[in-house]
């Protein structure tokens, strides 16, 4: 152990003709990480996410904007889909609640009784749950948007959701294998008296070819089954009941595989990527950023941002964090973590110089983008706006 923390050096290697590519650690109850065991390879990783059951709710006194205005200009457009959409419940000052209605459909539409101007919409949706700080407002106020990103548009605002406040049994959890596992201790105490540790999770981080952390995600310590492995009788195959849900999409697979490879040495390796690509790639330099820890923080000179590939959110978080950091490091992954970041302790602080080439080509992309409730700015003028009231200066080329 060093400092609570599991030394990972000590523990990447095996005789084994085959590399340690993930381990399975827990902290106990004095906040000291415990290696449970060690892993050759993960089957279950990359998921889909289950999609909830659909529902049928009703949007009541309903004033439509953006896209759900564009949908019920068209009324002979039958199932028009809306996507997702974030259900924020506020009270006087601030949302206290938020939901997210998966793979929208608009259903019906017809006048609201109390307000010809407003609409009752109803619509088919899966319904989860995201945050929920206090109990509903006695008068709250629901705000809708096309999205769930911090960039997400507006699509109006509703005086009741019919449906929403229910109860709902919790998603069936999706298993996961750990294949060619070398048990430690604890995880052989825990395969002895499975039961203790149902309700136990521990983190499963995974290691790139050189040995280091490239990632870790939350999995359950329930186990379904022990078996010998298929790599060896003195290894063992456990199913975990529960892999988490924090897991990556599929998609972002190709994106792990060149991680896998050791953290990126030159820039705009994420550019090839859609946006759901360079989310994926934002994710992964969070741990880049914690491991090894960050240095003190750079103030002055000035910093160029290679602007030709910032085509969307992810991409401009990508393209700052490069041009302020280096190749895969991290300065937030959306509007508030970067916020976030300009207040230092993540490598850089201002005051510096930001030279952005290319500028026009993120003021076109997210001309649309609008993370400002009241509309006034885009996503990429808020970003300007924002750096320059931190203490830099922006050239924008």
């Amino acid at each position: 152990m060093f400092g609570g923390w599991v030394h990972i050096a000590e523990h990447t290697t095996w005789d084994w003709g085959f590399p340690v590519k993930y381990l399975l650690v827990q902290e106990d109850q004095d906040g000291v990480e415990q290696l449970w065991g060690r892993c050759a390879g993960v089957e279950g990783l990359f998921v889909d996410p289950v999609p909830p059951p659909r529902e049928v709710l009703t949007l009541r006194g309903c004033s439509p904007d953006g896209l759900l205005n564009e949908v019920l200009a068209e009324p002979g457009v039958p199932l028009r889909g809306l996507g997702d959409v974030r259900v924020e419940v506020w009270d006087d000052e601030e949302p206290v609640q938020w939901w997210t209605l998966v793979d929208a459909v608009v259903l019906a539409r017809q006048s609201h009784p109390a307000d010809p101007a407003r609409y009752d919409i109803v619509l088919g949706a899966g319904v989860r749950s995201e945050e929920s700080f206090c109990e509903l407002p006695a008068a709250p106020r629901f705000e809708l948007f096309a999205g769930t990103t911090v960039a997400a548009a507006s699509a109006g605002r509703c005086s009741a959701v019919d449906g929403l406040f229910k109860p709902r049994a919790d998603p069936v959890p999706v298993p996961m294998e750990l294949i060619g596992c070398e048990p430690a201790e604890p995880l052989l105490a825990a395969l002895r008296r499975p039961r203790r540790w149902e309700r136990d999770w521990a983190c499963l981080l995974v290691l790139d070819r050189h040995g280091a952390v490239m990632a870790s995600r939350t999995v359950g310590l329930a186990v379904t089954e022990t078996r010998s492995s298929v790599l060896g009788d003195t290894l063992v195959d456990i199913t975990l009941t529960d892999g988490g849900d924090d897991r990556p999409t599929p998609a972002a697979r190709p994106i792990w595989e060149r991680w896998y490879q050791g953290p990126p040495t030159e820039p705009n390796l994420w550019a090839p990527y859609d946006s759901r690509g360079r989310a994926a790639w934002s994710d992964l330099t969070t741990r880049a950023w914690r491991v090894p820890a960050p240095r003190p923080d750079r103030s002055g000179g000035e910093h160029h941002l290679d602007g030709r590939f910032v085509t969307d959110v992810p991409g401009l978080h990508c393209a700052i964090a490069e041009a302020l950091l280096g190749p895969g490091r991290y300065f937030g992954r959306g509007w508030s973590a970067f916020k976030d970041c300009l207040a230092g302790g993540f490598g850089v602080a201002p005051p510096f110089t930001l030279t952005w080439h290319h500028s026009e080509v993120a003021r076109r992309a997210l001309a649309e983008v609008v993370e400002d409730p009241q509309g006034r700015l885009s996503y990429f003028e808020e970003i300007v706006q924002l750096l320059e009231q931190r203490g830099v200066t922006v050239m924008l080329r």
